[in-house]
């Protein structure tokens, strides 16, 4: 194996694994955080001024979240335009996973660079990520509408980027398992929906 080879292997072994730890766990404890406004702006005013209050929240931020949200996406994005998909020549279920896999990861990517400049940024001007910041956003039809597609983007993004992950990491590798982990997959997709967009219309 090339020097070249070798370094694009252990980078996409780092990209796969990025995707589920941190940010996959980060992913779901943010849409439970966020889930907390169904009962109501106190709660989840509570729940973000205990996230705010962590020691070394931005050092944890950094590492934990805005590093390898950085590193998977850009890479990701190589990915995406560099791989090749056989969905016009082979109309197969996972060939179609795979392009969408990728057409989500950029959604996904660009949905979460603006989110974090409309809440996490803005921290830095004297905002405060609460109730109302949000509420704000989403009662715009643009923001509410970009926010629907960018979640389900996410949310998908990662549900299947976990069954490549199994995949990749030699976890699942008989067709049986493969076919299980897909039912599982889209289980995750559609709990983490509901959670994410039930969440979503609570701070209407």
């Amino acid at each position: 194996m090339s020097e070249n080879v070798q370094k694009d292997f252990l980078a996409r072994r780092l990209h796969s694994l990025l995707g589920i730890i941190p940010l996959g766990v980060f992913l779901i404890q943010h849409l439970m955080i966020n889930y907390t406004a169904t009962n109501g702006a106190e709660s989840f005013n509570a729940a973000a001024h205990f996230m705010d209050s962590l020691p070394f929240k931005l050092a944890l931020e950094t590492f934990i979240i805005y590093l390898p949200i950085l590193f998977h996406g850009v890479f990701g994005i190589y990915i995406a335009f560099t791989g090749k998909s056989n969905v016009g020549r082979y109309s197969t279920y996972r060939n179609w996973m795979f392009l969408v896999q990728r057409i989500t990861g950029v959604v996904a990517f660009i949905f979460i660079f603006i989110h974090v400049y409309q809440t996490r940024v803005q921290v830095f001007f004297g905002e405060e990520v609460n109730y109302e910041m949000v509420n704000n956003i989403v009662s715009n039809p643009f923001w509410l509408v970009f926010y629907i597609i960018g979640i389900l983007s996410t949310i998908f993004h990662f549900s299947n980027g976990l069954w490549a992950f199994l995949v990749s990491w030699g976890i699942t590798q008989s067709e049986k398992s493969q076919r299980v982990m897909t039912y599982i997959t889209w289980v995750v997709f559609i709990v983490l929906t509901f959670i994410a967009l039930t969440a979503l219309f609570a701070f209407l």
